[in-house]
C-alpha cells in the first residue's frame, strides 16, 4: 500500500537521529573519561601535585590529540554498529547448538574481528597515555659480549602484550554480547528523563566495565602464558625484530606476575569498556524514548505517519514496539487522543481510528494464544503428533470450547510457526492415570542417534512369534525360544514354521552410539526455561497492547459518546479470557513458573527472562479493570457459558 521509502521514514527520521545524538553524547563525553584514565595511571600518592601537573602537560601535547582523535573514530564506529545489531526481541538460544551456530555466524565474524581491530587501537592509545615501557613496539639494544655488540632494534613486550590484551578484550566483549544479549534494547516500565536515567545507571556501568576487564585480563593472562610465544614471534619476524636475552620475558609466572603491569591491564581494559558501555547506554536511552505519533493526520501524505497505519506495519520492530507504547500512554494519560480514538469519521461516521487500534491488539493477542496452544500441543505430545488413541480422544468441556473460540477468534497464519520446539519437556508433564501423558518417554527412532537395537525391540511383533499376544513381566528374564517347539507348535496350530533368521542371535551385542554422536545429543538437546522465554520473547508488544485495550475500554464507559466500543467488548473480553485460559495451562508445565535469577554483573539485559510473568499480571489486571469498571452490565455481553462462568470469577473477584 506505502512506498518503501515510506515504510522507512521512522529509520531516518527518528532512530537514525537518535543514534547520532547518543554518539554525540559519548564523544563529548570522551575528554572527561580520558582525563580521569590519565590520572588513574600515572597518580603517585608521594607526589600528588607533580601528578596533576604531569597529566595536565601531557593532555595538551601532541601525541594525546592525536590518541583522543582516534578514540573519537573508535567511538563513532561502536556507536554504528549499535545502530546495525540492536534488537527489540532478543535472541534466545534454546540448545547449546543453536547458541554455538550464533557464535560461528558469518555476521557474528565480522563483529568480532571489528571489535578486535577497535581494541588493538584503544590499547595502542592506552599505551601512548601510559608512556615509559609501554610507549613504542621497538627499541634500540645490544646483542652479544664485548666486541661483538652490535645495535638492534629488540620488541618492547610490554607495549605488545597491552595491544594483545585490547585484542582479547574486544574479541571476549564480542562474544559476550551474543551470550548475554547486551544487543538487546528493553524498554523501561517507568518513563524517565534522558539524564535521569543516565544518572542512575552511571555507577552500574562503572561496575560492570570494571568487574568485566578483571575477568577480562584474567583469562588473558593465561592465554598469553600458553600461547604468548606465538604472536610474538610472528611480530618479530614480521617487523624484523630481536628478542633481548636480557630482559625476563613475560610469558612466563614471574613476568606475568608484575603487579604494576597487571594493574595497568586492567585499568586499561577498563577504561576500553567503560567507553563502549557508555555509548550503548547512551543508544538505549535515546532510541527508546516516547515517541508521540498523530492519531489522525488533515493531509493524505502523513497518512503513513499516523498510529492506525503504523501499528499494521511489520518492520522496523522499534516502530510497532514505540507505537504499542504511544497507545499505552496515551490511553492512560491523554483524553484529548483518547477522544481521537473514538471519533467517527466523516463523512460516513465510521469508528476507523478504533478499529484499526482494537484489530491489530485483538491480532497480537491472538498470535500469543495461538502460540502457546501449539506449544502445548507439542509438549504435550512429545513433540510429535497427536496420536488417535482413546486418551487422546478424552477432553473435558473446557477444553473442547477452549479449542474451538480460539479457532474461531484467530486465523491461521504461516509466518506464526512455533520458534522453541519443546520435546524435551514431556519427560516431565504429568498427566491423569488414564492420560496417554503417563506412559513411558518414547524415543524418536526417526534420530539418526537411534541405534538399531532400539528399533529392533520397538518394533511390533510377528504374530509368528512366540512371544506374541502374551503379557512379560519385567522381573522374568526373556528365554530364547526352542526349535524344537516352534516346528511342534507350528505343526499343532497348522501355521508355517518361522524362518531361522526371525530367532534372535543371543551373543548379538547392542549397538553403542559414538562419543561424537553422544556430544551432539547432548547439545542438541533443548533448555527447558530457554524455551519458555523464547515463547515470550515479544510479549512486551502483548503487555501494551492489553495495558491499551483495557485502558480504552475502561475510559468508553464515561468517554465514548457514540459507543463504538461497545461492538467490540465481546471479542475483547473473549480473546482475554481465551488468552488467560492458555497462560494459565502454560504455566502449569515445569519450568514455566521457576522464576530465573537475574544476572547483574554485565550489561546484558535480562527483563527478558520474566517477561512472562508481567504479561500474567497484566493480563489479570487488565480483565479486572474492564469487570471492576462494568461490573453487572457485563451480563448483557454476548458470550459463550464458558467464557461468562469464567467471568463470573473476575466479577465476585474469585481469580
Amino acid at each position: 500500500m506505502f512506498s518503501t521509502e515510506q515504510s522507512c521514514w521512522f529509520i531516518r527520521k527518528v532512530v537514525c537521529w537518535r543514534a547520532v545524538a547518543s554518539i554525540a553524547w559519548a564523544v563529548l563525553l570522551l575528554l572527561p573519561i580520558t582525563a580521569v584514565f590519565v590520572i588513574l595511571s600515572r597518580f603517585s600518592l608521594l607526589h600528588p601535585i607533580q601528578t596533576f601537573s604531569e597529566c595536565l602537560s601531557f593532555l595538551t601535547c601532541a601525541s594525546a590529540i592525536f590518541s583522543l582523535i582516534l578514540m573519537c573514530g573508535v567511538i563513532i564506529m561502536v556507536g554504528f554498529l549499535n545502530l546495525e545489531y540492536y534488537t527489540v526481541i532478543p535472541t534466545i538460544a534454546c540448545s547449546k547448538i543453536a547458541l554455538l551456530g550464533q557464535l560461528l555466524h558469518p555476521r557474528q565474524f565480522v563483529n568480532s574481528l571489528a571489535h578486535c581491530i577497535m581494541g588493538i587501537i584503544v590499547a595502542w592509545c592506552c599505551a601512548v597515555t601510559l608512556g615509559g615501557r609501554y610507549e613504542t613496539i621497538g627499541y634500540p639494544c645490544t646483542q652479544g659480549d664485548g666486541t661483538d655488540s652490535s645495535p638492534q632494534m629488540c620488541l618492547n613486550e610490554y607495549h605488545l602484550i597491552l595491544l594483545l590484551a585490547g585484542a582479547f578484550v574486544g574479541f571476549s566483549h564480542s562474544l559476550l554480547a551474543v551470550i548475554s544479549n547486551i544487543n538487546y534494547v528493553s524498554f523501561h516500565t517507568v518513563q524517565q528523563y534522558k539524564y535521569l536515567r543516565f544518572k542512575g545507571s552511571l555507577p552500574f556501568v562503572v561496575k560492570c566495565s570494571a568487574a568485566q576487564a578483571l575477568y577480562s585480563v584474567r583469562n588473558y593472562i593465561v592465554v598469553y602464558f600458553f600461547l604468548g610465544y606465538i604472536p610474538k614471534a610472528w611480530i618479530c619476524k614480521t617487523l624484523n625484530l630481536h628478542l633481548n636475552s636480557s630482559v625476563h620475558p613475560l610469558d612466563s609466572i614471574a613476568g606475568l606476575l608484575d603487579l604494576s603491569l597487571l594493574y595497568h591491564q586492567w585499568i586499561s581494559a577498563s577504561f576500553l569498556l567503560f567507553t563502549w558501555n557508555i555509548t550503548l547506554l547512551l543508544f538505549r536511552i535515546f532510541v527508546t524514548e516516547v515517541y508521540s505519533f498523530p492519531v489522525q493526520s488533515s493531509f493524505t501524505e502523513d497518512a503513513h505517519q499516523c498510529l492506525p497505519k503504523v501499528l499494521t506495519d511489520k518492520q522496523p520492530m522499534i516502530l510497532k514496539f514505540l507505537a504499542l507504547q504511544d497507545v499505552a500512554l496515551l490511553s492512560q494519560h491523554s483524553p484529548s487522543r483518547r477522544c481521537e480514538v473514538f471519533s467517527l469519521s466523516q463523512p460516513g461516521g465510521h469508528p476507523h481510528n478504533w478499529n484499526a487500534i482494537s484489530k491489530e491488539c485483538l491480532s497480537l493477542l491472538a498470535d500469543l494464544t495461538q502460540r502457546l496452544v501449539a506449544y502445548h500441543d507439542t509438549v504435550a505430545t512429545n513433540g510429535r503428533a497427536k496420536s488417535l488413541s482413546t486418551g487422546s480422544e478424552r477432553k473435558t468441556s473446557s477444553e473442547t470450547s477452549f479449542t474451538s473460540a480460539t479457532e474461531d477468534l484467530m486465523s491461521p497464519r504461516p509466518t506464526l510457526l512455533l520458534r522453541t520446539p519443546a520435546s524435551v519437556f514431556a519427560r516431565f508433564v504429568v498427566g491423569t492415570p488414564h492420560s496417554p501423558l503417563t506412559a513411558p518417554f518414547t524415543p524418536d527412532l526417526d534420530s539418526p542417534f537411534a541405534s538399531p537395537a532400539l528399533r529392533r525391540l520397538t518394533a511390533p511383533l510377528d504374530q509368528c512369534s512366540p512371544w506374541f499376544g502374551t503379557v512379560q513381566s519385567p522381573h522374568i528374564m526373556r528365554r530364547a525360544p526352542k526349535l524344537w517347539s516352534t516346528s511342534t507348535d507350528s505343526q499343532v496350530n497348522g501355521s508355517p514354521p518361522a524362518s531361522p533368521a526371525s530367532v534372535p542371535s543371543p551373543k548379538q551385542e547392542p549397538f553403542k552410539p559414538s562419543r561424537l554422536a553422544l556430544f551432539l545429543r547432548n547439545r542438541k538437546e533443548q533448555l527447558p526455561e530457554a524455551s519458555s522465554q523464547a515463547l515470550f520473547a515479544d510479549s512486551q508488544a502483548h503487555i501494551w497492547a492489553l495495558e491499551g485495550l483495557s485502558y480504552l475500554v475502561q475510559a468508553s464507559f464515561s468517554e465514548d459518546q457514540f459507543g463504538v466500543i461497545q461492538t467490540t467488548l465481546p471479542s475483547i473480553l473473549g480473546c482475554m479470557l481465551i488468552l488467560q485460559e492458555a497462560v494459565d495451562r502454560h504455566f502449569k508445565l515445569p519450568h514455566a513458573s521457576s522464576k530465573p535469577v537475574r544476572s547483574a554483573s554485565g550489561m546484558g539485559d535480562s527483563t527478558y527472562k520474566t517477561l512472562r510473568f508481567a504479561l500474567r499480571a497484566t493480563l489479570k489486571t487488565a480483565i479486572y479493570r474492564i469487570t471492576t469498571t462494568f461490573g453487572n452490565h457485563l451480563n448483557a455481553v454476548q458470550m459463550s457459558a464458558e467464557h461468562r462462568k469464567r467471568l463470573q470469577q473476575f466479577l465476585e473477584y474469585k481469580e
